[in-house]
């Protein structure tokens, strides 16, 4: 169970009020919510809220309260409080949620700045902070979070990004390294998975004209957004948990496996895409990957009846190509 998330559910309980019509921006499943309306870009979690009988939407209209629990990027966060603010109907209250280690205090000061603390409640190595919007919030300091909220360029590069996603102020090492060693002989149907906003699948159709479909699978909503107008010709995008499976077998697949789950490591999740990928190649097909240099997937391809060699290796990464 998320942390953050049994903390904001203490604070509810320790501060009974009226709560009226409430939003959760970040939504989880947890049997102590009041009736919300949540809003989860994540796949995986975006289906367990589902399967717990949440309903979600995009945060749009007016509520009484509004819940929020971060990511864990400074401008993620900011942008996030104005979004917040902009749900809030006259006299509503914000209360948000964030682990010690993700900034907590530091973003309960910033969030003070712009109104008056209700209550602050410490548990679980969280930090649980609400406002309200009975007194105007700082309009300067709104003004700043809304611009962090736009989309924007990476500097050098014409990749649209927003906050929150994947590496949004340079482009990836791994992915830069993977891009670089992709032969120009992909062909067919190709899946880009953990797509991200797109890098992998646009340099895949530059380097490989004989391509005749990208379908990028990607589990963030707000990535596969940017992916939308990053990546352009014979592309299908798809809002996926890839560790589920995919839909139909490739003649190649791409991938820089994610290996985090939230702010912890989790080697289960990359194995789980290489998982999928095996399951999904065509016969004959060829699966491109890199990883960190240390995650010892090699064994794990192996299991899964691929055979595989190093492309390249530095004192980071290293590139698999699997057959």
């Amino acid at each position: 169970m998320n942390p953050a998330l049994e903390s904001l559910v203490l604070a509810l309980r320790e501060n009974p009020i009226e709560y009226g019509e409430v939003f959760l921006l970040g939504a989880e499943p947890h049997t102590g919510l009041p009736p919300l309306v949540g809003w989860q870009p994540l796949k995986p979690l975006a289906t367990a809220c589902e399967n717990a009988g949440m309903k979600l939407a995009e945060p749009s209209g007016r509520f009484s309260t509004v819940l929020f629990l971060p990511g864990k990027s400074k401008e993620e966060v900011l942008a996030g409080f104005a979004r917040a603010h902009d749900l809030l109907a006259p006299g509503g209250r914000l209360i948000v949620s964030l682990p010690n280690t993700a900034g907590a205090s530091r973003f309960e000061k910033e969030l003070s700045r712009a109104a008056p603390l209700m209550f602050s409640v410490s548990k679980n190595k969280c930090r649980a902070f609400a406002v309200s919007n009975e007194v105007p919030w700082d309009a300067d300091l709104l003004s700043e979070w809304r611009e962090l909220a736009k989309p924007a360029l990476i500097p050098g590069t014409d990749f649209t990004v927003e906050p929150g996603v994947f590496s949004t102020d340079h482009i990836d090492p791994g992915s830069a390294l993977l891009a670089a060693h992709l032969p120009h002989s992909l062909h067919g149907h190709v899946a880009d998975l953990g797509a991200g906003w797109g890098y992998l699948s646009k340099i895949a159709l530059e380097k490989s004209p004989k391509i005749s479909r990208i379908d990028l699978f990607e589990a963030d909503s707000r990535a596969l957004a940017c992916a939308r107008k990053n990546v352009t010709g014979p592309v299908n995008f798809h809002w996926h948990d890839v560790t589920t499976g995919l839909p139909e077998k490739y003649d190649h697949i791409i991938t820089n496996p994610p290996f985090h789950t939230a702010q912890a490591k989790d080697l289960d999740l990359g194995k789980a895409f290489l998982s999928t990928a095996a399951a999904a190649l065509k016969r004959g097909g060829t699966l491109h990957l890199v990883a960190n240099r240390q995650l010892p997937y090699e064994a794990h391809l192996d299991s899964l009846g691929l055979r595989s060699r190093q492309i390249v290796e530095t004192g980071a990464f290293k590139v698999i190509e699997c057959r």
